[in-house]
Order: C-alpha cells, then structure tokens, then sequence
C-alpha cells in the first residue's frame, strides 16, 4: 500500500492509502481512521461504503465521527464506490452509472465486467487487505448511506458471521425495484431480473442465513424517499420474517451529510457495542 496523506484527528490517525486491486484490476484509493488505542491493542473496524458521486472523502469531512470513534477504540475504513481511471464508454455520461456508481455489485456485462467488482472489492479484498496491513482486527461491522446503504445490507445479508453489526442512512433496499437500481442493475448485471435477486436487500432478508440485527435511519423529507428508497418495503420484509430491524423516521432531514452527521453517534455506539466495545 501506498501511503498518500496522513492527518492527525483526536489523538489518531485519518490515513488515505492508493493500492493495486485484484477485483477491479485497477488503482485504489480508500481512507482509515485509526484511533489511538490501536497503539496498545488491535481495534475492531467499521466498513462505511458512500452513495452516488461520493469518493472515500465525503464521509472523513462531513460526517463528524472520528471525535466519538477515537473514544470508543473504534476504526473506520472508507472504500471508493466505484474504479477510477479506466475511461470506459458513457464510465463519466450519468451521475448514477459508471464512475462514482458501482452499485457494490460484481458487474457481468460488458463494458464494466471486466472492473466493475466492487461487491468483491468491499466485501473481500479490502477487508483482508487492511486486517494483514493495518493494526486493526478481525472484528467488523458495515455501515453505508444510500447506495451504500444497498451495499451494506446486501454485504451482511449474503454474508453470514463476517460481520457483526450493521447499519444504514437512507439505504436503496429494494433496487430491482426503483429507478436508480433498475438502471444500474440492468447495466452492469444484464437484462434477465431474476439475476438482480442476489443483490436486493428486500429480496435477500426472506432467505436470510442469520438474523443480524439492522438498525436504518431515514430522514421524511429527503427528496428520493418515495421514487428511489422505499423502506416501507424492505420493514415489510423483515416483519414477514421476523427479522429484526428498527427503522426510525426523522421528521425534517433529508439525504445530506448533515442528516448524517445528526445521527452518526447512534450508529457508532450501536456498532461498537456489537463488536464489544465499551460505549459509555
């Protein structure tokens, strides 16, 4: 890995490191906050994955975690959401496709299958990268915010005892579904929808393996909540099956960053609790 900044944030470190990946067979670039307990013991790791256009800076400057993070022992790892640098054809055209819209799926459609793995790259590579690399252990939960929110679900969902928690802000759970996933999905996934089953959250619960508790924050007066995110669908699910959620509604807050920034502290307290930290 390939140290490319450093800053020093409440007695830790926020690091960006770029790397070769296998799954994307590209250069990649991720952030992590270590807190300063990880000079005395190994600390667990919280996987944050960011919605359409993000990189992995939006949450280290807008999301205002690292001050609670550094006192709960917690470390945060924040991938980019898609590959960079390959200039595919229509890769930069949309907002909601290609560069910056991986959509945490392993593409099977050309152009982007050849790169677009980043359902491997989180759930995978990046993991076992930073447990062999970095002073962090093997103890995990995942985290995200609207497209990411989809690639946390899904990446708990297919995943039975990798993580231990669980957690989104405004997620896509239900992507078959909506404008956004149906685009997305028949891109990079093709044209057959019962291959789009593997990847929706409100699918997956049904069958689910383990019963990981999901804790979904939504904001009533976010601008996509009913074309694009739905949660109603995704409770309805759950409940069909007993699989437990709390899903809370935010009168006022919409999709930004200060709708995350209210309630990242009950996310990282719920995190770290699952992983054995002490919260008080």
């Amino acid at each position: 890995m390939e140290l490319l900044s450093q800053q020093a944030v409440f007695d830790g470190w926020l690091r960006r490191y770029r790397h070769h990946s296998e799954s994307t067979g590209t250069e990649m670039v991720f952030a992590v906050f270590l807190p300063p307990a990880v000079a005395a013991a190994r600390m667990p790791v919280l996987y944050w994955l960011s919605g359409l256009t993000c990189t992995d800076e939006n949450f280290c400057q807008k999301a205002g975690a690292f001050r609670l993070a550094a006192k709960l022992g917690l470390a945060i790892v924040c991938p980019d959401t898609s590959p960079r640098g390959l200039d595919l054809p229509g890769e930069h055209e949309e907002y909601d496709l290609g560069s910056g819209a991986g959509f945490y799926v392993n593409a099977t459609e050309a152009p982007w299958s050849g790169h677009y793995r980043m359902y491997d790259y989180v759930t995978d590579e990046l993991p076992s990268l930073v447990e062999a690399m970095l002073p962090v252990s093997a103890d995990k939960g995942i985290a995200g915010h609207s497209m990411g929110g989809h690639g946390a679900l899904i990446a708990a969902l297919k995943n039975p005892g990798q993580y231990q928690s669980v957690s989104a802000f405004a997620p896509i759970v239900h992507p078959s579904a909506v404008p956004w996933g149906r685009k997305a999905f028949r891109a990079y996934l093709g044209p057959d929808e019962t291959q789009w089953a593997e990847y929706d959250a409100t699918l997956l619960v049904i069958d689910a393996k383990e019963r990981l508790p999901i804790l979904i924050d939504q904001g009533s007066k976010d601008a996509f909540l009913t074309e694009q995110l739905q949660p109603e669908r995704f409770q309805a699910a759950c409940q069909s099956v007993d699989h437990p959620l709390t899903l809370r509604m935010h009168p006022g807050y919409d999709h930004s960053y200060y709708f995350i920034a209210s309630f990242i502290d009950d996310h990282l307290r719920f995190h770290a609790e699952a992983l054995g930290l002490a919260t008080g």
